[in-house]
């Protein structure tokens, strides 16, 4: 590990850290010296270094003074102990009294009865726990805070050595890091199963220089590259492309701006350094500090600007380890990993990717609607992902389950392998029955459609047989801009479309913006739950303007063609007769214009509200046609969010009083004589689909790659047992039908 030289080092204990660092011994061997090192020079009777093995289980894998047996064989929960606290709280735990300490546990394998005083101190890169250090004495003393500064300084230089692989060996010593297979849970966000290679989004810088001798060199280098990242912030914001940024993202650089002119950030960094740390480390170890106490933070927007710090901070150190331009070179089959990444970023990388995993993100993020999009599996809430995976390695994500796993082992790799081979030999079983009509068993017929987003999507009809387009999400285009698209942009990206679908049907939806899915270019508003706030329809009503736009290009894009409209998360009928009302005040302003118009229009609705279910005759009767939007109606149906593991037990289409609330629908369309159909994730699951068919839907829409095995279970089922058999359960009082319906099909 080379270490600059220059001036005495101001820290002796840095400075013997420093020593051990460069010595050519074993992995263990160093961690056993740091022990000493750190015990000798705070005079305590014990060092203990305990180690992360996996994401909830601790090692005890260094120790001075505690019994040298219990090394590498005690281990304990992160939940478990005062050590597992200090995990838990991120932040160091000092008694003089510890085993009278809330959570304390005695592990008499390593003889600390013997000893009083306690001193944890958590080991974290990045803000991402790695282990803690402790010190013990047998005399009830608290540690001093000169003390808990210094132990702090020791447990950043351990972070980075374990980073390093300071402490690879044989025997007991530690594997290399980044070299085991590990498995990651996270949640469902888009289907599929994908093996490939990870590329990271923001790349791994290594940090090789810890410890500094000199630091008046340092602090030039800091100075140096702060003058750097400044300038190349202020010329960001002198650019001519700053007037093309909305007034978010002009907010956000301007935070950029203001956090690298901080005179309390550099006086920190500064402070670190004359600690004994390199200008490298010392950005390091201050990124974690203020991520640790951002993180528990009560207060959103600070929460928020967890990012901001990150990308700023990743930058100084760029900077200073001479890595300023990552590459972005892409592996073979490319998996991209990241925290998270907006809607443009995504769309550049293309149907390069074979997935997508993200630490953060939602079901519903701007990421997840690309992702759908691209038809690519992804899984986001993967803790501290990014902090493990290296650029190249092997990853398979599993898009239906939620398991990512990084570098598997052969056994778990051809698990995956054989399910993907199963899954391309379903899907070429599937493509012979593309001619078919989705004809079930008892002679009923139901139309399948496909949902786009994207013009590369609209080959899928052909490929997949699908019927039309049933639901052509255009927000996209918008979400996927810096600035409010053109209309003329827009009536020609529509009428693309309309030319890729060869005459058969597209639904536009108009767009579906709020929530979590904000305009780059839309200012903010914090909303106690966005779900139910200001998006949508809603949205759309208040902006008039942008509504009147879009519509105006769907009709140019349309001319001379059939042209199908829908407003989504329609609550009430007054909310459909003015936007239908706005449309038909385009289209007569079209008219006079001498525009070329539509061949025909219908104007339809969105119905994820139960709201709607139950509005007056007059609307199913003005209504061109329905469509169920299952996703959002069924979360508001059971008051579930999807996202929260602890409900979403109850988001269940084959809940019986789901059931019975299509079963309304139905039948109100089918009075008013109003074409209906189901869009969402239940249309592509082929016994859920079933059951929708069962209750009168004809017309389901649903990711081109789900038509196949929708259709093949169609065939093979009959809809008026299914039906009987949903009935009978009903009468009988059960809560869902999916057991009974799944025995009922599984020879199907």
């Amino acid at each position: 590990m080379p270490v600059d030289t220059g001036a005495k080092n101001p820290h002796p204990l840095l400075t013997r850290i420093s020593d051990a660092l460069n010595k050519d011994i074993d992995g263990q061997a160093r961690l056993d010296l740091l022990t000493t090192i750190i015990a000798d020079s705070l005079e305590t009777d014990v060092c203990s270094i305990y180690l992360l093995r996996d994401s909830d289980t601790l090692e005890l894998c260094a120790t001075r003074g505690l019994k040298s047996q219990a090394v590498h064989k005690t281990r304990l929960r992160t939940s478990q102990g005062l050590v597992g606290r200090v995990i838990q709280q991120a932040a160091p735990l000092n008694t003089a009294d510890a085993p009278n300490e809330p959570g304390f546990r005695y592990m008499p394998e390593t003889g600390e009865e013997d000893y009083r005083s306690f001193l944890g101190i958590p080991i974290q890169h990045r803000g991402y726990s790695r282990g803690v250090l402790v010190v013990q004495s047998k005399f009830q003393r608290k540690f001093s805070d000169e003390d808990v500064e210094n132990l702090k300084f020791v447990a950043s230089v351990v972070a980075e050595m374990a980073e390093l692989g300071a402490f690879v060996g044989k025997e007991k010593a530690l594997a290399p890091p980044h070299t085991l297979p590990i498995q990651f849970h996270g949640t469902c966000a888009q289907e599929g199963v994908a093996s490939g290679n990870v590329h990271l989004h923001e790349g791994r810088v290594i940090v090789s220089n810890l410890v500094a001798e000199n630091p008046e060199a340092e602090r030039k280098r800091l100075r140096q590259a702060m003058s750097k990242l400044k300038g190349g912030v202020d010329e960001l914001l002198l650019s001519p492309i700053i007037d093309n940024v909305d007034g978010e993202s002009r907010e956000v650089i301007q935070a950029y701006r203001m956090f690298a002119n901080s005179r309390g950030w550099l006086s920190r960094l500064e402070a670190n350094i004359d600690r004994g740390l390199s200008a490298a480390a010392a950005v390091e170890m201050e990124q974690s500090e203020v991520r640790t106490r951002m993180a528990r933070s009560t207060d959103k927007y600070l929460r928020d600007r967890l990012d901001d710090i990150d990308a700023i901070s990743n930058k100084l150190v760029r900077i200073l380890v001479g890595q300023e331009s990552a590459s972005h070179e892409l592996p073979e089959n490319p998996i991209l990993v990241a925290k998270n990444i907006g809607p443009v970023e995504l769309l550049e990388y293309g149907r390069s990717l074979r997935g997508v995993v993200l630490e953060e993100g939602s079901v519903g993020s701007h990421a997840t609607i690309i992702a759908r999009s691209l038809a690519i599996p992804l899984v986001v809430n993967v803790s501290e992902i990014s902090a493990e995976a290296l650029d190249g390695d092997r990853i398979i994500v599993d898009g239906d389950t939620g398991i990512v796993n990084l570098r598997p082992d052969a056994p778990v790799a051809q698990a995956y392998y054989d399910k993907m081979a199963m899954l391309e030999k379903e899907q070429n079983k599937y493509r012979q029955l593309r001619n078919f009509p989705a004809t079930s068993k008892d002679g009923v017929t139901i139309s399948l459609h496909m949902n786009a987003g994207l013009l590369p999507h609209l080959p899928s009809l052909e490929i997949s047989g699908a019927e039309g387009v049933g639901l052509f999400r255009t927000e996209l285009q918008f979400l996927a801009a810096n600035t409010v698209p053109k209309r003329e942009r827009l009536a020609k990206h529509y009428s693309n479309v309309l030319d890729a679908a060869k005459g058969k049907r597209v639904a536009f939806r108009t767009l579906d913006i709020g929530s979590d899915k904000i305009l780059p270019y839309m200012k903010r508003h914090e909303e106690p739950n966005p779900a139910l706030g200001w998006r949508a329809i809603r949205l759309a009503l208040s902006r008039k303007g942008t509504l009147k736009m879009q519509l105006q290009a769907m009709i140019r894009g349309a001319a001379n063609r059939n042209l199908s409209i829908m407003f989504p998360l329609v609550a009430e009928f007054d909310e459909f007769r003015e936007a239908k009302s706005i449309f038909f005040e385009v289209l007569e302003r079209e008219r006079q214009y001498d525009h070329e118009l539509p061949a025909s229009v219908e104007i339809g609705a969105m119905l994820e509200t139960p709201s709607l279910a139950f509005a007056p005759d007059q609307f199913f009767k003005e209504a061109d046609f329905i469509s169920i939007g299952g996703n959002d109606l069924k979360q508001f149906f059971f008051a579930a969010d999807r996202e929260n593991e602890r409900v979403r037990r109850l988001y269940d289409a084959l809940n019986v009083s789901f059931l019975s609330l299509i079963e309304k629908i139905v039948e109100r369309c089918r009075s008013a004589n109003t074409p209906l159909s189901f869009c969402g994730e239940d249309a592509g699951l082929p016994i859920s689909a079933v059951c929708l068919a069962a209750m009168g839907v004809r017309t389901l829409s649903m990711r081109p790659a789900s038509i196949g095995r929708v259709k093949n279970l169609i065939r093979k089922a009959d809809l008026a047992a299914v039906r009987s058999t949903i009935d009978s359960e009903r009468a009988k009082g059960a809560s869902s039908v999916r057991p009974r319906i799944e025995r009922l099909l599984e020879d199907c």
